[in-house]
């Protein structure tokens, strides 16, 4: 007997369905129930850690705000066909045109900020198949009844280069492509070049394609490596990038080879449905190395984490540079006294705030080399995808992770074991900025719902100065900001510091500039609950409405109590689904 729709948009919106490998992980689930559960008002003892989002995102195009919208029975209209979805689980007609923005991001001022909502993981089965494809329809059609832009979701090579290199399977993408297409919504694109699996909210396990895998059996350097001589497999060591070790061809070679494929096959779709592809760079799509992995216990918040250079290819590196400095001893080896995972800055002598090495002769050589050799990363997979997606009409962007943790300490450790040489006495993102704004690539951060007082100020946590920092750097550099929630959140006061950093109104000054799109975690159950799903559209046209928002805000609120209760009936049925 087929399962209900609700119940079918109940799993796909965010309880995990295990792949045919059987090897899933519950990690997104729990921190979502746990977040929803848990907020009830601000609280400066809540603690949060930093999500690896592993690059899954969706958004359609907000309709006009309630100041300038077309009357309200068109947007009922929408979200009664879509409850009628869910609760009778027949197939949902294409939502009701109406004239949204369309666009990836956004370079005018003053016109709001384009809300895209991420994707399950496991939109795509490890069967190249849309994954609860009913659901996925109603719950389609229901973000772009709310005025969402578009969708975000994982291109994962694991996927569709699975079996053999060279050989691609678009099949449940294509499909997925379509749906989007047909309810308006555009899409982020991520070339998913990492594995799924491992990183906070990683419910489902990924791997790289399997003729990688076996490469790396053959030649285990091919992995990220740390001190001790563990392994790491979400992503291909940056130390080979240029080095035919992948069947006579280079992972970068792999990575464009993958572009160029995706370009080709839905080179219809590029510039109208499909408008930005974020393209992943190391673990969890995000521009660093794996220095902080949460899989098997290895890393736990808010430890400093540790280098990842001990891989033949990247030692090799190592010892050039340091020849070419005339310190051929600093090229044997990584720092030795920078602790382990776990500890704290002052625990090591190298990153201790007296007389660290990390203030070094030899600390800032290596530093130097470590954070250089990831904007080169950087700058050689860019220049692929400049390459393969001029004049297509999509905007290229990179993540880079929020590392607040430690951000009040002289040596911002965590963030210079992440590869950004970021500290007190120098700026580590304004060379990223500059490396993106080179390609003129969208620079897209994390962290953005995060205030500081509710961090661990033992820990000396600051994302909201850290965002402040990265959307400086970007001014400087003129790239494109981009946002995105770090852990899920639908309360309030989550919302109002999202939409305070969007419109980058820092010390009450902000001009009339804002982030070009704000990418949010994530479609799943939490997201459709009464409470959330009326606090979610209230914030969708609050950012739709940007700096003018405060005109007209008891009437967006009016508005979104209307949407709350046309759902009433697919909210209700939903919590019956989480119940089960």
């Amino acid at each position: 007997m087929a399962m209900r729709i609700t119940h079918q948009i109940g799993a796909l919106a965010g309880t995990p369905t295990p792949l045919e490998t059987g090897n899933t992980n519950s990690a997104e689930t729990t921190a979502t129930v746990s977040a929803a559960s848990a907020w009830k008002s601000p609280a400066s003892s809540l603690r949060c850690k930093v999500q690896k989002s592993d690059a899954v995102d969706f958004g359609p195009s907000p309709p006009l705000s309630p100041c300038r919208s077309p009357v309200l029975g068109a947007t009922r209209a929408d979200l009664s066909v879509a409850c009628r979805a869910f609760a009778t689980e027949v197939e949902a007609p294409p939502a009701r045109d109406i004239e949204y923005r369309t666009g990836g991001a956004q370079d005018k001022k003053g016109e709001g900020v384009p809300v895209y909502v991420m994707m399950p993981l496991d939109s795509v089965t490890m069967n190249n198949s849309v994954n609860r494809r009913k659901a996925m329809n109603a719950s389609l059609q229901a973000l772009k009844s709310a005025g969402v832009e578009g969708i975000m979701m994982d291109v994962w090579w694991g996927l569709v280069e699975r079996e053999a290199a060279g050989s691609y399977n678009w099949g449940g993408y294509a499909e997925l492509l379509e749906l989007a297409k047909k309810h308006g919504l555009k899409v982020q694109a991520v070339m998913s070049f990492h594995q799924c699996g491992g990183n906070v909210g990683d419910s489902v396990t990924i791997p790289l394609p399997k003729w990688v895998g076996e490469e790396i059996e053959k030649d285990p350097d091919l992995a990220y490596t740390d001190q001790w001589g563990r392994r790491n497999h979400e992503y291909l060591s940056l130390g080979c990038d240029t080095l035919p070790v992948l069947k006579g061809r280079t992972p970068v070679q792999c990575y464009a080879d993958f572009m160029r494929a995706f370009r080709d096959n839905f080179n219809h779709l590029l510039g109208d449905t499909i408008v930005e592809i974020q393209v992943g760079m190391g673990p969890a799509g995000e521009l660093r190395y794996p220095s902080y992995p949460e899989q098997n216990g290895i890393w736990r918040f808010p430890g400093i984490g540790a280098f990842q250079c001990y891989d033949k290819y990247m030692l090799s590196s190592l010892k050039a540079a340091a020849e070419a400095a005339g310190k051929s001893k600093w090229g044997s080896t990584g720092p030795t006294d920078a602790g382990e995972y776990n500890n704290w800055p002052e625990d090591t002598p190298f990153f201790r705030k007296e007389g660290g090495g990390w203030n070094s002769s030899y600390g800032e050589f290596f530093l130097g080399w470590y954070s250089q050799m990831l904007l080169d990363h950087g700058d050689r997979i860019l220049m692929s995808a400049k390459s393969i997606f001029e004049n297509s009409g999509v905007k290229i962007s990179v993540k880079v992770a929020g590392i607040h943790w430690h951000y009040g300490t002289r040596s911002h450790a965590p963030e210079l074991t992440a590869g950004y040489y970021n500290t007190r006495l120098r700026d580590g993102y304004l060379p990223i900025a500059q490396m993106l704004a080179r390609h003129g690539a969208i620079f897209n951060f994390t962290c953005i719902e995060m205030r500081d007082h509710e961090q661990p100020q033992d820990a000396l946590c600051a994302p909201q100065k850290l965002v402040k920092q990265v959307a400086l750097a970007t001014q400087k550099a003129r790239v494109p900001l981009a946002g995105e929630n770090a852990l899920p959140r639908y309360d309030d006061y989550a919302h109002e510091q999202i939409l305070q950093a969007s419109s980058l109104n820092f010390d009450g000054n902000s001009g009339e500039s804002e982030m070009c799109a704000f990418t949010y975690l994530r479609m799943n159950q939490q997201l459709f609950q009464a409470d959330n799903w009326g606090r979610f559209v209230t914030f969708v046209k609050k950012m739709k409405e940007g700096k003018g928002a405060n005109k007209c805000r008891e009437q967006v609120e009016r508005e979104a109590e209307h949407f709350v209760h046309i759902t009433e009936p697919l909210v209700q049925e939903a919590a019956v689904a989480l119940m089960h």
